[in-house]
This record gives structure tokens, C-alpha cells and sequence, in this order.
């Protein structure tokens, strides 16, 4: 195959007239594309920040057989590719001039365009993450179920929303790049986020979901400050949420789960999800001949 089977768009309402049917034939392996392009087509296209996203398709014989998409200054994501097509879009990507911090998909599609980047652009890459995409089968409610009750986060949650927000990226060690105001703003509008709240009324955990797009969501984030975790507080509101979004019409609810930590594995588990495949995040150190290029 060729570079120039790869297309390149600015407009993500162009993008999903094109790639639309494509990224709704498979929602739980497009369940990243399909939110965050849900989002930016409903919010603007600074819904993740200041910097214009890009999007990418590959097309032949006028069917497009896979995607890209970035917001930066976050890393590249990417619908499944064979060894060749991420070849071909390193290629292509390079002779852009584009630099990137880093690679998201599925777990061999992100070791190919690893490899490929390096090739092409001569940055290291480093496996930063792996995880796993579960799908929710039968709901089993945690036990034992801790005391309390979920509720939707309001107006009046906005600034424990706001920390507990800032709190999750420091600990799975992101950047903040959204504005915590305007993160919270936008999931209270929507009611989007449900706090697992002890019988006295205090919030002990949050669990988040994305709209409904394909007639899937994806349950994200779900956070229990350090000193509150251990007491079930996660399980019961991953349950709440999951229970929720079923109630709403959703036909896959599913969440990602760092292996890392074999204890959300676990609960997730526990309470009716089932794997569905495994992704890898790979960061890249620019090569210094990549220095002074402008990142898209």
C-alpha cells in the first residue's frame, strides 16, 4: 500500500461523514474515537484544549479501513493496523514533519507504529502502560456492598469535582491538560459523574461515563482518594454507574483497567466484566534531529 492512502482532515465533521460508518461497525475497539470525536463535534473543537485536533483516515477504493485522531498535545491514537498500514502511516506522519509524544491502541497495532516510528524518525519509544478494555457482561452488585448510596454529582459537587479530577491525573501520572472547571462544568451539565456517598452524605468515590455514542459508553474515570480505598467504595460505584447506563440504552458499557494493578482488575471482574482485548500507551523521545519541528 501507498502513503497516499492515508488522508488527512482538520474538521471533524468532515472526518465522521467520511469514517463514521467505519468507527460504528466496531463501537467497543472505536470506543476512544467515537467518544472524543462525539465530544468535539458537540463542544467545539477546543473541547481538549487549545491546540486544533487532526484526523486521519485510510482509504482504498473509497472504504476506509482505518482511523487516527490526536488532540494535542495528548499522544496519537489509532484503530487497529496491520504491520504495513503502520508502516505506511509512520511514513506518512514523517514526511509531515509531524512530532509526537506517543502512541495509544490496541496492543499490537501500538507496538508496530512504535517500531515504525523509530524507523522512519529515529525517536526511542518506551511502553508506558498496558491495559485492558473490558465489556460489561451480567451485573453482580459488589459484596460485601458498603453503606451508603450513589448520586449524581450537582452544581453544589463542583469543587470536590475539581480536585478529585486533578487528584486522578496526578495519580496515573497524566498531565492536566483540561481545565478542571470546565471538565466539571461540562459532566455536571450532563450529569456524568456519580459519587458513592457514605449514609452521613459524604462523597468517598466517583466513577464518570461518556455520553452514549454507537450504543456504547465507556465508565471513565473511577477514582477513591488513597485513604478511602479498600472499603468497596469503587466496586459499589462502578456498579451504579454500569447499572445506569444499561438503564439508559446502552448496549456495551466498558472501561479500560491499567494491568498494573491487579486489584481493579479484579473488582471489575467481580462485578460482570469481561475482557475484551488488550491496549499498550508507548511514549517517544524525539530524536535530535526532530528538535525545532512543530508537533500537529
Amino acid at each position: 500500500m501507498r502513503t497516499d492512502d492515508w488522508h488527512i482532515t482538520d474538521d471533524v465533521n468532515s472526518f465522521l461523514a467520511r469514517a463514521g460508518d467505519f468507527l460504528h461497525s466496531r463501537p467497543a475497539m472505536h470506543t476512544i474515537p467515537l467518544t472524543v470525536t462525539e465530544a468535539l463535534r458537540t463542544r467545539g473543537p477546543h473541547a481538549y484544549g487549545a491546540q486544533p485536533p487532526v484526523f486521519g483516515m485510510l482509504k482504498r477504493a473509497g472504504k476506509v479501513h482505518a482511523t487516527y485522531f490526536r488532540t494535542p498535545p495528548r499522544r496519537l491514537n489509532l484503530t487497529p493496523l496491520t504491520p504495513d498500514e503502520a508502516d505506511t502511516l509512520a511514513a506518512h506522519l514523517a514526511a509531515l514533519g509531524v512530532t509526537l509524544p506517543g502512541v495509544s491502541a490496541d496492543r499490537d497495532t501500538a507496538a508496530a507504529f512504535a517500531e515504525a516510528w523509530q524507523r522512519h524518525t529515529g525517536a526511542t519509544s518506551t511502553l508506558r502502560e498496558r491495559q485492558r478494555l473490558y465489556r460489561l457482561g451480567t451485573l453482580t452488585p459488589p459484596e460485601p456492598h458498603p453503606g451508603g448510596q450513589g448520586r449524581v454529582a450537582g452544581e453544589q459537587d463542583r469543587t470536590q469535582l475539581m480536585l478529585w479530577y486533578r487528584e486522578f491525573a496526578e495519580a496515573i501520572g497524566e498531565v492536566v491538560s483540561a481545565d478542571a472547571g470546565s471538565w466539571a462544568d461540562t459532566r455536571i451539565v450532563y450529569g456524568r459523574v456519580t459519587f458513592w456517598e457514605t449514609p452521613d452524605g459524604t462523597p468517598v468515590s466517583m466513577a464518570g461515563v461518556t455520553p452514549i455514542v454507537a450504543g456504547q459508553i465507556r465508565v471513565a474515570p473511577v477514582y477513591t482518594p488513597a485513604q478511602l480505598r479498600g472499603r468497596g467504595y469503587a466496586g459499589a460505584v462502578t456498579a451504579e454507574v454500569s447499572r445506569a447506563g444499561v438503564a439508559a440504552g446502552a448496549t456495551e458499557v466498558l472501561l479500560f483497567a491499567d494491568l498494573a494493578n491487579p486489584t481493579s482488575n479484579s473488582l471489575y471482574q467481580r462485578i460482570g466484566y469481561r475482557p475484551v482485548t488488550d491496549f499498550a500507551v508507548y511514549d517517544f523521545s524525539a530524536h535530535p534531529a526532530d528538535r525545532g519541528r512543530s508537533p500537529t
